[in-house]
Parts: C-alpha cells; sequence; structure tokens
C-alpha cells in the first residue's frame, strides 16, 4: 500500500497542491483507483460515499489533461447541483499548480452565462445530466476532444432517473476515451451500463468501511409521531453535539422542524430542493464553515457533500430507501473521525427498518428516549455551547488561497490576447517563474489572471507598465 502521493509519480504541481490542500496518506480508493487511471483504463469502482473517491478521479484528470488544448478534454457527470459545485471546487484545488480550469453547468442557473464560460479554455466539465445534454444538443459545449468520462454516483442517477440522459451523452461522446464509474452501489442497471460502454474495466471494491464502521454508533428510539420533536429536542440537549444534521422526508416538514428549532434558540438553516440554487450553496457552505450547528435537511445532503466534524445524524424521519441509510449516516465519522447516528421510528414503520437492516447487515441498537433528569442535568452545558460564538473553520483550501493574488486586465479575445500571451509575459518578470501564473479567464473584453506563491504585489506593480502583445493594459487586484 502506497503511504504518500509522492509513490505515484505526480508531477511536481499537483503533489504540492495536494499537501497545501493536507491530502498526505492516500486513502483506500485512492491508492487503488490511481495507477490504473494513470494507464488510461477503464474503472468500475464500487465505493461508499466519503471514501475520498473525488480525489481518486480528480488527481489523475488534472495530471492527464494537456493545458495547451482549449476544448474539454473531461467530463464528470453528477447527480446533484451541489456535488456538481464542490467537485469543480476540489478539482480547481488540485489542479491549481497546473493552471486547471474546470468549469461546472447545471440546472437552475442562467443558461448563457454557463455558454460564455463554456466558450473560454475549460479543461474539465463537471455537470448534471440535464443540463449537459442540454448544452451538448445546443452546440455549446464541444465534446470533440473529450477523452475522458467519470460517471460519479452512478447508483443516484439511476434513482434520480437520470439514467436515459447518460446513455444519450455517451452516445455524443467520441469513442476513443477513458471511462470511469463510481457508485456506492451496483445495482444491474449500473452493472449494464458499465458493460455497454466500458472498454474491458477493472473491477475495484473498496469494503464498505463507512457503514459497519466502528466508527459511527448507529442507535434507534422507538417514537409516536406527535412526540417527534420533543424527543429531538431532548436527544439534542443531553447528546450536545458541535455539528449536527437532521434528516426530514419532505420539505415541508423540514420548513416545520426547522421554523420550531429556531424558535427554540437553536443555531440552524434548513436545506431542500425547494430553495433557489443560491440560497442552497450558501447554506451548504455555512454550515461547512461551521456558523450554525444544526441543518435540517432532505436527502438532498445526504450524497457526496463533504463536511469533516458533523459528530452526529439524526434521522427524524425513517428514510423510506435503504441505500438513503447509508448516504445520510455517511455525513458522520468522514475523514478518519467518529461520530453517531440516531434514527427515530414509528410503530408502523418497522417493515422498513427491518429492510435497512437486513441491507446493512446489522441490527441498530434500540435505546430509550432521554429521561428527564439527563436532560436537566445536561441543559447547562447544552445552552453555554449553542450560545456561545461558533468557531469559524478554515476551508480546505485556505492554504492554497492564502498565497494567490487575482489580477484584472481590460483586455481579452476581442485584443486577440490568449493565455499564452499572459504566460509569456509575466514569467519573463524578474523574480516570477511560469510556475507562479495560476489559472487565466479570458473573456472578450477582460481577462482575470492568478497569480500564485505571494507573487501577486511584484506582478501588479511590474505589470502596471508592460505591454502585452504590445498593448497597454490596465490592471489591478480583481474584487473576490
Amino acid at each position: 500500500m502506497k503511504n504518500s502521493f509522492r509513490d505515484f509519480r505526480l508531477s511536481e504541481e499537483i503533489v504540492s497542491a495536494l499537501e497545501k490542500l493536507k491530502y498526505t496518506v492516500p486513502t483506500e480508493v485512492q491508492a487503488k483507483v490511481l495507477p490504473i487511471a494513470m494507464e488510461k483504463k477503464d474503472l468500475v469502482v464500487k465505493s461508499q460515499t466519503g471514501s475520498g473517491k473525488t480525489a481518486a478521479y480528480g488527481i489523475p484528470l488534472c495530471e492527464l489533461v494537456e493545458w495547451e488544448e482549449n476544448k474539454p478534454q473531461s467530463l464528470v457527470l453528477t447527480p446533484t447541483r451541489e456535488l456538481a459545485a464542490q467537485v469543480k471546487e476540489d478539482i480547481t484545488n488540485i489542479g491549481r499548480f497546473k493552471r486547471i480550469k474546470a468549469t461546472a453547468i447545471y440546472g437552475k442557473q442562467p443558461f448563457e452565462r454557463q455558454k460564455l464560460e463554456l466558450k473560454q479554455k475549460s479543461h474539465v466539465v463537471v455537470g448534471t445530466p440535464g443540463r449537459v445534454l442540454d448544452h451538448m444538443e445546443k452546440g455549446t459545449f464541444d465534446v470533440t476532444r473529450v477523452k475522458y468520462l467519470i460517471i460519479d454516483e452512478a447508483d443516484e442517477m439511476l434513482n434520480m432517473g437520470f439514467i436515459d440522459q447518460v446513455e444519450a451523452i455517451i452516445q455524443k461522446l467520441p469513442t476513443d476515451r477513458v471511462t470511469m464509474l463510481f457508485s456506492a452501489t451496483l445495482p444491474e442497471d449500473v452493472e449494464q451500463l458499465s458493460h455497454r460502454y466500458l472498454k474491458s474495466p477493472t473491477h475495484i471494491e473498496i469494503k464498505g468501511t463507512g457503514i459497519t464502521t466502528e466508527k459511527i454508533v448507529h442507535e434507534m428510539i422507538e417514537v409516536q409521531e406527535n412526540d417527534k420533536f420533543s424527543i429531538l429536542k431532548a436527544v439534542t440537549t443531553v447528546e450536545n453535539p458541535d455539528s449536527c444534521i437532521i434528516f426530514c422526508r419532505t420539505q415541508v416538514q423540514v420548513d416545520d422542524v426547522y421554523r420550531q428549532l429556531d424558535r427554540a434558540g437553536y443555531p440552524c438553516d434548513k436545506l431542500h430542493g425547494g430553495l433557489v440554487q443560491e440560497d442552497r450553496f450558501a447554506v451548504m457552505n455555512d454550515f461547512k464553515l461551521g456558523k450554525f450547528r444544526y441543518l435540517v435537511a432532505t436527502d438532498v445532503a445526504a450524497r457526496g457533500i463533504d463536511i469533516a466534524n458533523v459528530s452526529l445524524v439524526i434521522n427524524y424521519d425513517l428514510p423510506m430507501e435503504k441505500e438513503s441509510y447509508v448516504h445520510r449516516t455517511g455525513r458522520t465519522a468522514r475523514a478518519g473521525n467518529s461520530g453517531k447516528a440516531i434514527t427515530f421510528t414509528t410503530p408502523f414503520e418497522e417493515k422498513f427498518l427491518a429492510e435497512i437492516e437486513s441491507y446493512i447487515g446489522f441490527k441498530i441498537t434500540k435505546r430509550e428516549a432521554p429521561t428527564r433528569e439527563s436532560v436537566f442535568g445536561a441543559t447547562p452545558q447544552f445552552e453555554a455551547k449553542i450560545n456561545s460564538r461558533p468557531t469559524i473553520k478554515e476551508v480546505k483550501s485556505a492554504k492554497l488561497d492564502k498565497d494567490i493574488m487575482k489580477l484584472y486586465f481590460n483586455g481579452g479575445k476581442k485584443k486577440k490576447i490568449r493565455a499564452v500571451d499572459f504566460v509569456g509575459t509575466i514569467s519573463k518578470i524578474p523574480g516570477v517563474a511560469a510556475g507562479d501564473i495560476g489559472i487565466i479567464t479570458i473573456q472578450d473584453n477582460v481577462s482575470y489572471v492568478d497569480i500564485l506563491n505571494g507573487k501577486g504585489p511584484l506582478v501588479l506593480k511590474a505589470m502596471k507598465n508592460t505591454t502585452i502583445k504590445g498593448k497597454m493594459l490596465k490592471v489591478h487586484e480583481a474584487r473576490q
């Protein structure tokens, strides 16, 4: 087993980004996928969410794409918009020093804005099937150079009815490509998909560490529907988690539980498919940063959303699908931490509970609701925590971002300026090397260039009196 990313013959740019992102030891899925992916072989990977699979395909993609090529070379398909946005961010961070440009395209966001972004140099496109297909059919996403296709969370694509769209996309892609399929479970339709479109793939199965793990304590409390909220308050008081997700079955239920918690003074917010996309992103972001402790959500938050320190997951409503139980409880005990999952079940749900237990392969421990005495005893500490100011967590990419300055130039495509012109000019500045130049975004009339390694002020000063392609451009630090 390889203990360091340096053992995989990766380029210095990638290794150095991984170190700054605190990716130190490869996870099992990364150690098994990397060597095969780097050899450009097709793969079917069965691995649970939370096992580090985004980096398992993100690292080889950043390594394999050619920076000079302007048309997209990789396509990553994800079932949800949140996951698309997150994968784009992860790939941007991993490929930061190689100047890899990733673009996310998904529904509920202006088509025109995405069309403009796809016209610029983009190495990796990450998107949800409907919107990706839309861009392909309208000719705004040129797939002629796509060499790598990643299908992430394939089982969820199936659950959400995307499988036909996924097939339609595959049929429009060049056949000479590498295809990798990742899935937490491998239902028959996903198996068939892999037989149809993958070339003698290597199968990798990472034994589920997530669910039977020693790291998650699974418990259940039998409740009457009407008592759920008061028991929720009792459980959260006694458990007093630093960070907690409460899963409900419907948007209406989420709204209702959120309203009651908010009234009771809990630092909380809510997340479901009925919110506008910008709000969904904002809520996820604030929760990741630790700005509030309690997130009430539908299964929208159960997939592929990487939040390091959720110590408690509560299934306020038992999930209807057994797989859902795995995805929800997998939000806790990530990245080597331990966690707890508490499920409320009503007397009518025994059939569903039995299905879940047979699926996960063990019985969930029954416990009683907290007693009045234990709640009373725990109240002072609980109140101290919910009234204390939250400690804002450092984002994974903070270390990467710290040394980066984004520069704005008032010239772009219309002045016939290309990315290579920026690289050529800036790398001639004394004390600056090509490796200090990050992602370059060129629009019709403006361009943005990331300057890395703390060299921003130096470049900014020099570029005030330096021409690019014989043209003097206005330059200043871009507003974030």
